[in-house]
Order: C-alpha cells, then structure tokens, then sequence
C-alpha cells in the first residue's frame, strides 16, 4: 500500500499562537479551523497544522523542521523577533551551518546553510 505525507501535526498548547509564528515565519496565511486546530500551507511544501492538546511539551522533540536560510544570522534575528529562542551556537560542518531554535512552545527546528 502507497500512501502520502498529507500534512506534519504539532501538538500544542495555544495552536492560534503558533499558527502565527509560523506562518510568519514561513510567508504563509494561517488558518483557524476551530479553536483546537490551525494549519498553514506553505507554498511548495506540505500542510502544517497545529492541534491543541491539554498536556504541555516537557521532553525533546523526535522530529523536527529544517528550514533552508540563505543567512543565518538574518534569520535567527528574524525568528527571534517572534518568539523562537536561539538553541546554541550556529554548527559548521562540511555540508554547510545550521542553527537550532525552538519555536514560541519549545518545539526545536533549524535553519540550514550549505
């Protein structure tokens, strides 16, 4: 059986707040289908959507979304102008830099260089 990615869910606590972080972010209109679901769809990318939940996030995420940022640093004062948090310093390797953040609940994602 084949099937396909429709759309990436966050849980989350405020899905109205981090609808609009990210589609700030992402350069996409949010949508509010009901006060416990929000999504964005973002232009050559899939759904991203935002489900409330009751619980708040207390460990690590086990996935998360890369961003491709031209310039990172640019970026990351971007993000941090609405309310992500700078996670460390930018990480050079061989492929290139990224930088992790969290997002205004504490969910990591990175912006990608290279």
């Amino acid at each position: 059986m084949r099937a396909r990615i429709e759309e990436i869910v966050f849980d989350c606590h405020n899905p109205a707040q981090l609808v609009r972080f990210w589609a700030a972010l992402l350069d996409a209109e949010p949508v509010d289908r009901s006060p416990d679901w929000s999504y964005i769809d973002v232009p050559g990318f899939i759904r991203i959507a935002f489900q409330g939940v009751p619980e708040k996030k207390t460990v690590k995420n086990r996935l998360h979304l890369d961003a491709n940022a031209g310039d990172l640093a640019a970026a990351t004062t971007e993000a941090e102008a609405l309310g992500a948090r700078r996670v460390g310093d930018v990480v050079t390797d061989e492929y290139g830099a990224f930088q992790v953040l969290e997002d205004p609940e504490g969910n990591e994602f990175c912006f990608v260089s290279g």
